[in-house]
């Protein structure tokens, strides 16, 4: 079974991670609480998949060997995970503890093994060059030894899920330092990024200089990155807050909910159904090392956008029937633009697809997907050797409190509107040389780190206007004699 290292850095990659592990375990039936000291226990709600979930909890746990148990027999005979030592395949890394010490007193805080967790106080200072060289450097013998141990205790270690967000100095500067440690200690293993891009109105002053500088890393160090911004999923959260008023008391719910919770969960949602292909069974299954070769027709353009419906992990109301319609709505809204992770539409006027993948989580006939399938390629516009590469991935097991879900992932030129925006707002601060002197302070950063990370950028938006320039030769068939 496959198995994925998940490497949350600075502040808002862990609270992503806050997110993803009680939402990991309520996949595989395991129930949390969220106060008091209340174990982790099994509630086995899942019994149509409980072979497939047992088989695929080592995917994200670790099961110490000398407990006699396996993640088979765990689900049979163990209540809770507590008593089986089970530990997250994680690695916790932050310049401030605040968030990473509520992972040591919550409800959760057995599940971590501290020797993969590397704190420091205080912070980056919102300064990529801190981040990168100084702790950077500083920490990353323990960065290291800290990835190493969680790496030891995998049989089949299949990638890194890396997350972490590019406005402040540690998500950025620490996050692609250990970006490019993982490529230097693990190049054949891949490198899937979750990264948070900050909104137009950033809290953060020097948020350009941070987001150019780690593109930049994130461009050289990642096999794939999966790009999200704040006020796309800002505005996901509104709609679907707007659209659980008719199903749910909005005092209750509110209640429940937790700051920046929501926005979280949907990168989750996106997490979990990117993995779904290797760690469930399906007819048509699609393994995540298939994803790079599917997806980045070039170098280093391997930025995707993601979209997934529904938005929700969970549901007030669980529908019974996987009916050709839902199915179709599934499709559709996966499409919407109001579904991307990112504020740009991947098909938007002259833009071409380069490559897609639809994951489909649940029961379906290949001839419902094929008929949605048909219907992408009449909508997107892609170049003329891409119009039929179309990798499609179904697994069986749909995700807890749905029927049936879906993950689209597009590589578009469309994309080149990030890049474009990444250094318009780079320029207009630099022009000024306002705050580069906070910077140039930090050992080992040079003025020209600025200039050479605008030129890679600039290469990546310049080969993405490149492919949508492109024409087909139209060589007539050559004649036998």
């Amino acid at each position: 079974m496959s198995q994925f290292l998940t490497v949350q850095v600075g502040q808002c990659g862990n609270q992503i991670g806050s997110a993803f592990w009680p939402l990991v375990l309520h996949e595989y039936g395991v129930e949390t609480k969220a106060s008091g000291v209340d174990l982790l226990k099994f509630h086995r709600s899942h019994h149509k998949n409980s072979k497939e979930l047992s088989d695929a909890f080592s995917s994200f746990f670790h099961i110490p060997k000398s407990n006699g148990y396996d993640s088979s027999s765990l689900f049979k005979h163990i209540s809770d995970l507590e008593t089986a030592h089970v530990k997250a395949r994680a690695v916790l890394i932050d310049m401030e503890d605040s968030v990473v010490g509520r992972f040591r007193h919550g409800p959760l805080r057995n599940l971590f093994d501290q020797t993969c967790t590397v704190t420091n106080y205080p912070g980056s200072g919102n300064n990529w060059a801190v981040g990168y060289y100084t702790h950077g450097i500083e920490y990353h013998s323990k960065i290291e030894n800290a990835i190493r141990l969680a790496v030891e205790k995998c049989d089949c270690l299949h990638g890194f899920l890396v997350m972490n967000s590019l406005g402040g100095g540690t998500g950025s500067g620490i996050g692609t330092a250990t970006l490019k440690l993982l490529d230097d200690c693990y190049p054949h293993v891949d490198r899937f990024v979750s990264c948070i891009y900050p909104a137009s109105t950033q809290d953060v002053v020097t948020a350009p200089y941070n987001v150019l500088l780690s593109t930049r890393k994130l461009i050289e160090h990642a096999t794939c990155v999966f790009p999200a911004e704040n006020r796309a999923l800002q505005d996901m959260c509104n709609i679907h807050l707007h659209s659980k008023k008719e199903n749910v008391d909005q005092e209750k719910y509110n209640a429940s909910c937790l700051p920046y919770q929501d926005m979280n969960s949907i990168i989750v949602n996106m997490l979990l159904h990117l993995t779904s292909g290797s760690r469930f069974p399906g007819s048509l299954n699609t393994d995540m090392n298939e994803l790079a070769t599917n997806l980045v027709a070039y170098p280093q353009l391997h930025y995707i956008f993601s979209s997934v419906s529904p938005i929700a992990l969970t549901a007030p109301r669980i529908a019974t029937t996987n009916t050709t319609k839902y199915q179709d709505e599934l499709f559709a809204n996966a499409w919407s633009k109001s579904n991307q992770l990112i504020k740009i539409d991947p098909l938007q006027q002259g833009s071409l697809v380069t490559g897609a993948v639809h994951i489909y989580r649940g029961e379906s006939s290949l001839t419902d997907i094929r008929k949605n399938i048909d219907r992408f390629q009449i909508k997107a516009r892609f170049t003329p050797w891409s119009k039929e590469a179309m990798k499609v991935g179904l697994c069986s097991v749909p995700p807890a409190g749905h029927p049936a879900s879906l993950l689209c992932l597009v590589n578009s030129t469309a994309m080149a509107n990030l890049f474009k925006d990444i250094i318009h707002q780079f320029n207009r601060l630099y022009k000024k040389k306002a705050h580069i002197h906070h910077y140039l302070q930090v050992e080992q950063f040079d003025a020209d780190d600025f200039i050479e990370s605008r030129e890679k950028v600039a290469d990546v938006y310049n080969s993405y206007a490149k492919i949508e320039r492109q024409t087909p030769l139209g060589t007539s068939r050559l004649q036998l004699n």
